[in-house]
């Protein structure tokens, strides 16, 4: 369990204390990074370059409990992640022609496992997975995203409104598998 006693040692720049820290939030963090970018070495990168930003933020840090410091760390994370997309201009507003909305049965969503879910999610392109996952995951409004990342609240909208839509296609496609799995049951 993280104690103010490690956080205190790791702003003294303790590198037993911050391989502790590291080793106890890393594997959520990376996950976090592992959302808004879909290869796993440019989300170890950006986790890397997180905790970097971390431990140099910690003196400024007020330790109010491990939840703080998890939500914290995963705002670097994000905010790391959004510079990265931003830096390699992957961060594109994809059209209409790439989403069609399709009806989609409620019960699919029930038999899928939150590995096959990621791995839709991840499959977005990453203008519409990054406003997912800023709205759908880290609950933001529109209001906010937009501002986070320099759009209007009607692209915000617009681009969730899409990545609903690409991932119910999605979803239909992969409904063969879905009926193997029903009729195995």
């Amino acid at each position: 369990m993280i104690t103010p006693e490690l956080i205190k040692e790791a702003r003294k720049g303790s590198a037993a204390a911050q391989r502790l820290l590291f080793d106890h939030l890393s594997d959520r963090m990376l996950m976090v990074c592992r959302r808004y970018v879909k290869n796993q070495q440019d989300a170890e990168e950006l986790l890397l370059d997180g905790f970097y930003k971390c431990y140099a933020a910690l003196p400024g840090l007020q330790y109010q409990g491990e939840a703080a410091l998890y939500s914290w760390l995963k705002r670097i994370m994000i905010n790391e992640c959004l510079m990265f997309l931003r830096r390699k201009n992957t961060f594109v507003i994809v059209s209409e022609h790439v989403a069609e909305t399709v009806a989609l049965e409620e019960d699919v969503l029930n038999t899928l496992s939150a590995t096959e879910i990621f791995n839709l999610v991840i499959q977005l392109p990453a203008g519409y997975r990054t406003v997912f996952n800023l709205h759908v995951i880290e609950g933001m409004n529109h209001g906010e995203i937009a501002r986070l990342l320099g759009i209007t609240e009607g692209t915000s909208k617009s681009q969730l409104s899409k990545a609903k839509s690409l991932l119910q296609k999605m979803l239909t496609q992969q409904n063969i598998a879905y009926a193997k799995r029903k009729s195995q049951q």
